[in-house]
């Protein structure tokens, strides 16, 4: 009877043992790795071992652990389809997406991730760096490659510039490609994504599709949650439709970038700056977008959720993304007290972990 207890303690604790290792290898797997090799090419010699191209990624900071890499693909996956090949990384990155990029194999091409939301601003830096030239283009100069809006007069022959017209996305591009054949690469692929019944459709809104552009560009700075971005639209024409100013903090992010004196803090000199893309300071919308919006953010501009909601204010709750939505000022202001109580317990808890390292 001694023994069979022995066993069954035994057999308990194999079990404890083995599910922690799964969630140790789960988690390691998943868990997204920053490193500084994203603007460089990794290369994988042919007849490498899968073990080598681990080792060699876990070496060169793209993987941080290779021994729970190794094990899931000796367990779960195909070590054979790993291909050898010069690999550019984006960072952060999982194991899991490392093992898809191998998986396909690469040639010598220049990856350039542009996510949704960033400016003209934004890519201009990014563009600079990916993509070098001699002599070298400058953050500047690729701005003002920007500044042509030659390329979508056919939809919106306002414009005063590419913004919000590059399309956010990850593209490739051969070695020694040029920032502005990066740039027409970008306003293509929103030209494919721009539909032809799009325009009617904002016409039939009394806008412009410049006007769509920007008030998606707006939307996709306000919210990631797609679901929720035609009510994040419902509250935005609710308050153009009553002349309210719409208050969003990105519009005045985007005039510091414009300045050039965005230092990652939104100050009251920000919120109190004179420009028309001061949504805090002028009702309607500003003079043109102020990201690059995604496929969802227009189609939410385009399709707004009919509400009586006139404000929004983070979810602490779900701590998801996603919002609150009101139609009241007093809802409102006590959904806005609940957040700034729970901002300041967030503010708390980071000074006492930057305090403890």
């Amino acid at each position: 009877m001694k023994f069979v207890k022995i066993l069954f303690v035994l057999f308990i604790l194999s079990v404890a043992a083995l599910g922690g290792v799964s969630y140790w290898v789960y988690s390691s797997l998943n868990r997204p790795q920053p490193h500084d090799k994203a603007n460089q090419f990794v290369v994988i010699p042919k007849g490498s071992s899968p073990t080598e191209i681990i080792d060699k990624l876990a070496a060169e900071g793209i993987i941080k652990n290779s021994l729970p890499t190794l094990i899931y693909l000796r367990t779960f996956g195909d070590p054979g389809k790993l291909k050898a090949g010069e690999y550019q990384f984006e960072s952060p990155i999982t194991p899991l997406q490392v093992i898809k990029e191998l998986e396909k194999g690469e040639e010598r091409m220049i990856k350039v991730t542009i996510p949704e939301g960033f400016t003209r601003f934004d890519i201009a830096k990014r563009l600079a760096e990916k993509f070098p030239t001699s002599p070298p283009t400058d953050e500047k100069t690729v701005l003002a490659m920007m500044d042509d809006p030659g390329l979508i007069r056919d939809i919106s022959p306002t414009a005063k510039n590419l913004e919000g017209y590059m399309y956010p996305s990850t593209y490739q591009f051969p070695i020694g490609t040029k920032p502005a054949d990066v740039i027409k690469k970008m306003v293509e692929q929103f030209k494919r994504i721009w539909k032809p019944e799009w325009s009617e459709k904002a016409r039939s809104l009394g806008r412009t599709p410049q006007e769509i552009v920007t008030i998606a560009s707006l939307i996709e700075t306000e919210s990631k949650v797609d679901d929720e971005r035609p009510v994040v639209a419902s509250v935005i024409y609710n308050r153009l439709s009553k002349n309210i100013p719409l208050g969003l903090d990105q519009s005045v992010v985007y005039i510091a970038k414009m300045q050039n004196r965005w230092d990652g803090t939104i100050n009251k000199s920000d919120l109190d700056v004179d420009s028309p893309y001061n949504t805090r300071k002028y009702a309607g919308i500003p003079p043109g977008p102020i990201s690059s919006p995604s496929e969802s953010a227009i189609e939410a501009a385009l399709n707004p959720k009919q509400t009586d909601y006139l404000f929004y204010v983070l979810n602490v709750e779900k701590n998801d993304g996603s919002h609150n939505f009101y139609a009241s000022a007093a809802d409102f202001e006590r959904g806005k007290a609940a957040y700034q109580i729970w901002l300041e317990q967030q503010r708390a808890k980071k000074r006492e972990q930057e305090a403890n390292n």
